[in-house]
């Protein structure tokens, strides 16, 4: 009998459904683990289940039962794949779930931005309209879609989502080689030329030592000062402090972030101290989370344990 332990339910809301194993086994769940606690909670186990909860090398070698990995999200960065392919422990993840969610999302993050949306809502709050006596005001600049150039890092299934809503809005959609490459790809462009074309760019690609701070100031002062920046990627992928610099001195015209750094983010992370800035809109990494998203995801994870246990690992990492 297998035992399972799911190390931070609360990344997935009550009112989704986990179905159950299909083979024997015994389930152990937590809201939340702090990295304290994961040592205990999974030394009897041989499958454990982490959305964001590290399981680094030190953590894994205190236990010899685990068997398998299974990560409640596509990001791996929580885990030392290198150390589990040593040792022979499987590790998955979660694909495609989220197709639309993440997408839709950074879409829409890109019409408020656009648009200057949340800049006018806080004009009105702030009683500039009465003050105007006028039926309209224009405090902020307003740009169309249509017409505009989506410049995308990242063309996995996610980011091909992207380019494909790009393009039914009339956008004209433009894929960055990897930063510092020496060659494109056919169908892409050359990283700084991406950035210096690109009204929106938007992050599609996975955090790692390669793509760690991949937008810095350098890559900020490349992109036109009316540009957006969309980042529902991870975190990591942006020099925080580099991005709010950015938009108080006007080198690019606005930003949209759904990750962070750390999360949850605190006081002191350079985004939530300064996120009264009318052309930043943040969102607590939710662009994954629809219902249906996250219901597929769900159904996903038990897939995954359920092919491990009949011998036919899937999903690996």
């Amino acid at each position: 009998m297998e035992h399972i332990v799911f190390l931070d339910r609360d990344t997935i809301p009550d009112h989704i459904a986990l179905p159950s194993p299909e083979f024997a086994h015994q389930w152990t769940q937590y809201s939340s683990t702090r990295p304290e606690q994961v040592i205990e909670r999974l030394r009897d186990a041989t499958i454990a289940i982490t959305n964001k909860v590290v399981l680094d090398a030190a953590i894994l070698a205190q236990l010899p039962k685990l068997k398998m990995i299974a990560i409640a999200a596509t990001g791996t960065n929580n885990v030392d794949l290198a150390y589990c392919r040593q040792q022979g422990i499987t590790v998955s993840n979660i694909r495609g779930y989220a197709i639309d969610s993440v997408p839709e999302h950074a879409v829409a993050m890109m019409f408020a931005l656009r648009r200057n949306l949340l800049g006018y809502h806080r004009d009105i709050q702030q009683g500039v309209w009465q003050e105007k006596k006028q039926f309209c005001f224009f405090t902020h600049p307003i740009g169309d879609i249509r017409g505009a150039t989506l410049g995308l890092i990242g063309s996995g299934g996610l980011g091909q989502a992207m380019a494909a809503l790009g393009r039914a809005l009339g956008m004209k959609v433009i894929f960055a080689e990897r930063k510092g490459a020496e060659a494109c790809r056919e169908g892409y462009l050359p990283f700084h030329t991406v950035l210096a074309q690109a009204d929106v760019l938007s992050l599609h690609c996975p955090l790692t030592n390669e793509t760690r701070n991949l937008i810095g100031s350098g890559e900020l002062e490349q992109m036109k000062d009316s540009a957006i920046l969309i980042n529902t990627g991870r975190g990591g992928l942006v020099d925080e402090q580099a991005l709010v610099d950015a938009l108080r001195c006007g080198e690019i015209a606005g930003a949209g972030c759904d990750v962070f750094t750390e999360e949850p983010a605190d006081d002191d992370n350079p985004l939530i101290a300064n996120s009264d800035l009318p052309n930043l809109l943040l969102t607590p990494h939710v662009a994954w989370g629809s219902d249906s998203a996250i219901q597929a995801l769900a159904n996903q994870l038990v897939d995954n344990l359920n092919a491990f246990a009949a011998g036919i690992p899937q999903n690996q990492v």
